[in-house]
Formats: C-alpha cells, sequence, structure tokens
C-alpha cells in the first residue's frame, strides 16, 4: 500500500514527485558536499534520451523566438526537460514498494548511498507521519540539494529551501538546517550567503562536517585562498575525512601545490570503503592528473572510478576527455555522446561541440552549444547564477557581448582565478585586450597549473605586443597539458608557430 498521508502535512512543493535527471557541480571540485554517488540509472527506458531530444526541441525554438523572456523559456525549459519524468516518479511513488521504516528514513546514511531517490522517498513518507521532525526535515533539504546538483534537476533548490524553512520554524537556529542552508547557497553559487550561513552552523556545532566543507567552499569560491587553507586546516583538526580530505587537496592545488594535493587525495582513496566514496575520490585524482597531462594515470584513475560506479558521470566524462586528449577521438566522441544523451549539461556540451567543430562538424557543434544556453537558462529560473558558466561558453562559441556582461558581473561578486581568467578572456574576445592582460596575470598568480588559463594568457599578450612572454606561455601551456582543449590546443600551436616566425 502507498504511504499513509498524514492530514496535518501540507501539500506542497517539498513532496513534489522524485525527477531523474543528472548533474555534475558546475563550479568544480570544491562545490560538492561529499561522496554522493549517483543512481545507476536502470530502469529508465531511453528518458535521457527523450529529455535530450525535448531540450534540443527547445533550443531551436529559442533560437527562432529570442525575442521570448528569459523566465518564459526558463518555464517552457523546465516542462520539456520533466514533463515525462514527473509522470514516472508520481506512478514510482504511489506503486505500493516497499518503504524503509523511519528510523532509515532520517539517516544521513540516504544522501551517501547511492540510491538518493529511494532515500527522499522514504524522507517524504516518515514526514507525512511525523510532520514536525525538524531532523528529517533539514535531511530532505539535504537531499534536494544532492539530487539538484548530482542530477541535474534545478527545480529542487526551492524546494529545498523550503524544507530548510519548516526544519528552522520547528526549530530555531539548528545546525543540520543551517548547515542545509550553507550547502544549498553554494550550489547557487552564492557564497557570501554560504560563508554565512555555514558560520551560523558553526556557532551552533563547531564539528559539522557539513559545515566545515561549505565553509572552506565557500572562501575557494570567494577567493580568499588563505583563509581558505586556514578553513582547511580546521576542518582536517576537527573531522578528519574524505570530504575534508578532498578540499584541502583542491586548496593546495589551486595555489601550486600538486604533490601534497595527490598525497591527501591517495589518503582519501586508501580510506574510501563505499562504491561512492571510491568513485569520488578516484576522479578527482584522475582530473589531478589531466590538469597535468598525465593522461595514462587519469584514465587509471577513472577507470578505477568506473569500477567502482560504472555510471558515475564525472569519471564517464574525465575519461572522454582524457581519451580525447590522447589522440582516441573515436572514444572521446562515443564517451561525450553516451554523457550528454544522459546529462545535457553545460560542461560536456561545450566538450563534445569543440570535439564535432575540431572535426569540422560545425553543425552538430552549434547543436550542443545552443543547449548550453537553454540549460542557463532554467537554472537561472530557478536561482542559480549562471554567470560565470554563461561567460565561458559565449566567450568562443555564443555572444560576446553578453560573454563580457556576465564575466564583469561575476568578477565583481567574487574574485577568484577562476572568474579572473574568465574576464579575462571575454575582454579579449571584445578586442579589449589591454584592459584583459592584467586579469590574465592574476589569474595565474596564486601558481595555479590550469593549461587554459596559460593559453588565454598567452594570446592576450600576444595581442598586445609582448611575444616574448607570449611564448612563454603558450609554451607553457602546451608542455604542462597538449590536450587541455580540442580547440584550444590547435589553436595554442598556431599562434606559437606565429611568434617563431616572427622572431
Amino acid at each position: 500500500m502507498a504511504p499513509r498521508k498524514n492530514d496535518d502535512a501540507p501539500e506542497n512543493e517539498a513532496f513534489q514527485p522524485v525527477r531523474r535527471l543528472r548533474t555534475r557541480s558546475v563550479q568544480g571540485r570544491s562545490g560538492g558536499s561529499g561522496a554522493a554517488a549517483p543512481e545507476d540509472g536502470k530502469g529508465e527506458g531511453g528518458g535521457g534520451e527523450t529529455r535530450v531530444a525535448a531540450l534540443r526541441r527547445f533550443a531551436a525554438a529559442a533560437r527562432r523566438h529570442r525575442a521570448l523572456h528569459l523566465t518564459g523559456c526558463a518555464a517552457l525549459l523546465a516542462v520539456a526537460l520533466t514533463a515525462g519524468s514527473i509522470a514516472l516518479g508520481a506512478a514510482r511513488d504511489n506503486t505500493g514498494e516497499r518503504v524503509a521504516p523511519a528510523s532509515a528514513a532520517v539517516s544521513p546514511g540516504l544522501l551517501t548511498t547511492g540510491d538518493l531517490d529511494t532515500g527522499i522517498a522514504s524522507l517524504q513518507a516518515h514526514l507525512r507521519d511525523q510532520p514536525k521532525d525538524y531532523g528529517s526535515w533539514s535531511a530532505l533539504g539535504l537531499a534536494y540539494v544532492e539530487q539538484a546538483r548530482t542530477k541535474g534537476d534545478p527545480s529542487r533548490y526551492p524546494q529545498a529551501e523550503q524544507a530548510f524553512q519548516r526544519s528552522l520554524a520547528l526549530s530555531r537556529d539548528n545546525d543540520q538546517a543551517l548547515a542545509g542552508q550553507a550547502a544549498l547557497a553554494a550550489a547557487r553559487h552564492d557564497f557570501e550567503d554560504a560563508l554565512k550561513y555555514a558560520d551560523r552552523a558553526l556557532k551552533v556545532n563547531p564539528y559539522s562536517e557539513r559545515a566545515l566543507c561549505t565553509r572552506v567552499d565557500a572562501l575557494v569560491e570567494l577567493g580568499r585562498y588563505a583563509d581558505a587553507a586556514k578553513a582547511a586546516d580546521t576542518a582536517d583538526d576537527r573531522r578528519p575525512g574524505i570530504p575534508v580530505f578532498t578540499r584541502y587537496a583542491y586548496v593546495r592545488e589551486l595555489r601550486g601545490d600538486v604533490r601534497t594535493a595527490e598525497r591527501v587525495l591517495q589518503q582519501a582513496l586508501s580510506s574510501a570503503v563505499s562504491p561512492g566514496d571510491l568513485a569520488y575520490v578516484a576522479t578527482q585524482l584522475g582530473q589531478l592528473a589531466w590538469n597535468q597531462g598525465n593522461y595514462d594515470t587519469a584514465l587509471t584513475h577513472y577507470a578505477r572510478a568506473l569500477a567502482a560506479d560504472e555510471n558515475y558521470l564525472p569519471a564517464l566524462e574525465g575519461r572522454a576527455r582524457a581519451q580525447a586528449a590522447s589522440g582516441d577521438r573515436a572514444a572521446a566522441l562515443n564517451g561525450l555522446k553516451d554523457v550528454v544523451s544522459r546529462y545535457p549539461l553545460p560542461g560536456p556540451l561545450v566538450e563534445l561541440g569543440e570535439l564535432y567543430e575540431s572535426a569540422g562538424d560545425q553543425v552538430k557543434a552549434d547543436d550542443q552549444y545552443a543547449l548550453v544556453d537553454a540549460w542557463t537558462a532554467l537554472a537561472r529560473a530557478n536561482g542559480v547564477n549562471a554567470d560565470l558558466d554563461t561567460a565561458l561558453a559565449a566567450a568562443d562559441h555564443g555572444d560576446k557581448g553578453s560573454a563580457l556582461r556576465a564575466a564583469r558581473a561575476e568578477w565583481d561578486r567574487r574574485r577568484t582565478v577562476h572568474t579572473a581568467d574568465a574576464l579575462a578572456w571575454a575582454l579579449h574576445v571584445n578586442g579589449k585586450d589591454e584592459e584583459a592582460l592584467p586579469y590574465a596575470r592574476r589569474a595565474t598568480a596564486t601558481g595555479y597549473r590550469n593549461a587554459t588559463f596559460l593559453y588565454h594568457r598567452g594570446v592576450i599578450e600576444h595581442a598586445t605586443g609582448d611575444a616574448e612572454d607570449a611564448r612563454a606561455h603558450l609554451k607553457a601551456a602546451l608542455k604542462l597539458n597538449p590536450g587541455f582543449s580540442a580547440l584550444g590546443a590547435r589553436e595554442a600551436r598556431t599562434a606559437l608557430k606565429d611568434l617563431e616566425a616572427a622572431k
């Protein structure tokens, strides 16, 4: 039988059916809240392909009707993405499948078991019977944040916000809900609020792992790297474990200390037991190796991640990227096509588009780039700040004016190496190279080893007439990671050849 509904439980968005959509964090490795593994996707009956087809139809319509208001477009996209999956979710929620008992429903472990939908259904059932359980409202909010972050459903963010507000209304200043609000703010890229809520949670419970981790994330994403390093040390002292280790490693990597980052990640991997933790940490090691141009090592790590969870999206995407950089374009193309068929998100869409473009298929490339705009509209409609995504994608594959506006807006909010690079490149493509150069220098100032940043700086230096520094940075980019981008690496070689010929 379906769970009994309690008349005291309100009918609101917190109890909407579970949708089977997926994504990755748009920010990078600092933006997650733990090692949650994605569900295996079995039983979807081709739903991923259906959603992508709907997204493509929406993108085509948006190109024909540019005058539509953004909010209206986002609403249409939300319908296109979820029309089928809502019905499937509702049917699943009422099939009479066994529901976990309340004790399991409120267990935080449900958020990292890989069966997130079951955990949410259990929490919903429990809260229908016990609507004043503030801890379960908080757990439900966290589950929605994880679902939105890992399964591509930004519409879950408003539902998470409602759940946290309900929890706080029942128990003011409970640290679980405050830490959850911090995670939600970080997922929406509102890092000032994320820091505020994390600090509030830590005043209540100085050992809250989620608040400690989100505090590190927020400081990193605000560009406060020295403070982030101190916060990582504090988190390591109070709650050593995989979520803290991975953040500690990323802070070190951002400051150029790749050796320490790798050592800490290896330590995290040696302590990982669950498939979700194994996949998560092995993928971090794969990304670290790929950033250094160590493609064989990266592929080994991605293979280990996929052995733990064969459907772990970041590992599938990372493997395809490493295959492309290694010269195995056929495998990379097939891998990315599989990824975007289930997860039509900005990162893999741009990567696939650039693979098509580098092979001379501009029509297919443009199709992928158009989908980025559609996803961005949906994200904005659900409270996500997507300016960095807009700036990065539009600078090379969209409206250059929009890229610059978005990059300036993001720089005004937070001053990180990533926003400095995005603003530098947006200024460059708009012909403002003298203004771009200080930002390009700032992007490379911390020692972070990133070939794209070096490439962008070299191109901008070339445009400003600084041939010597341009050659140095283009060479450094190609030496560090010669396959960093299907298009960028090719253009870096062309620019370097022109510079060498002009000597």
